[in-house]
């Protein structure tokens, strides 16, 4: 099945690297890796990273292609049979922290993990989606960003667009804070509905939809003027986005648990980040209406 999932990712990340090259005018470091044969993981891939960008303050587009001898706890949650079995994972995973904090924060994934359990046919499934963080709320955006997931997937089944939204919204949620991370987008996981042919064309469904969701947004706030007290907001809710990878996500968790590439795994992480002692925005301010218009979860296609 990774013979035609693998070249397409690698497509994949080629072509939104060479995108966000020509957005920040900066090249991104290419770290290609290695995992020898005969350990418990192994494989290989391509971390891609910018940092002090002339848009990007820190991202990252990576791929991944790795075999294991023994799935991880975070992926078998919902798949107890197969705990335990030898698998496959492959995917590109990207997380974008733009410098002004008028551009949002933005995160994609799409990948297939492959189970092997011994004596039974190979088990395939498939993840990922998109979602927006901004700092500073502009309903265009929301709009043009979830329009953009809604018109990708309404080419597959119109059912999927409501329910990879929801999804998101719920899984993108900071239980030990009551708060959403973001504006959402959408998320689908343990997917393999109609097959790895519909599987894949999820895949790809979403993998090719990025950059028009996300590019005119840069290009729309890129240069809105901005001074310390914006940055130091920035810094408080980026605190939030590192709360929820290192708590709450699965592709963390799996990362870490299969022993994977840490550098990899963590490239997520924001390069600047505050936290302070219980923090509130006061009312009436920028701030507060991310609050209490944006961190609510909105039918924005609609809107």
């Amino acid at each position: 099945m990774h013979t035609e999932v693998r070249p397409y990712l690698l497509s994949l990340q080629d072509r939104i690297l060479r995108a966000l090259e020509d957005a920040d005018g900066k090249s991104f470091l290419r770290d290609g890796w290695t995992r020898p044969t005969g350990g418990q993981l192994e494989g290989d891939g391509a971390t891609s990273l910018i940092e002090d960008g002339n848009l990007f303050e820190r991202g990252g587009c990576n791929f991944s292609h790795v075999r294991g001898t023994k799935l991880p706890p975070s992926a078998t949650q919902h798949r107890p049979e197969l705990a335990g079995a030898p698998f496959e994972a492959i995917g590109v995973s990207l997380v974008l922290h733009p410098r002004n904090p008028y551009v949002p924060t933005v995160h994609m994934n799409v990948r297939m993990l492959v189970a092997k359990p011994e004596g039974r046919p190979d088990v395939a499934w498939f993840g990922g989606g998109m979602d927006l963080t901004p700092y500073y709320g502009f309903e265009e955006d929301a709009v043009h960003f979830h329009r953009t997931c809604k018109q990708a997937l309404d080419g597959l089944d119109t059912a999927y667009f409501p329910r990879f939204k929801t999804w998101c919204d719920d899984y993108f949620f900071l239980k030990h804070r009551g708060e959403p991370r973001g504006v959402g987008g959408v998320f689908f996981d343990d997917f393999a509905d109609g097959g790895f042919a519909h599987g894949f064309a999820l895949m790809r469904a979403v993998g090719d939809a990025f950059l028009e969701a996300y590019l005119p947004i840069v290009q729309r706030r890129r240069d809105l003027p901005f001074g310390e007290r914006e940055r130091e907001f920035q810094a408080l809710r980026r605190g939030r986005y590192v709360e929820f990878n290192l708590v709450w996500d699965r592709g963390t968790l799996f990362g870490l648990q299969s022993g994977g590439r840490t550098e990899s795994i963590l490239m997520s992480m924001p390069p600047v980040v505050k936290w302070r002692y219980d923090w509130h925005p006061a009312p009436g301010t920028p701030e507060a209406r991310l609050y209490e218009i944006f961190l609510k979860p909105r039918d924005w296609a609609s809107a």
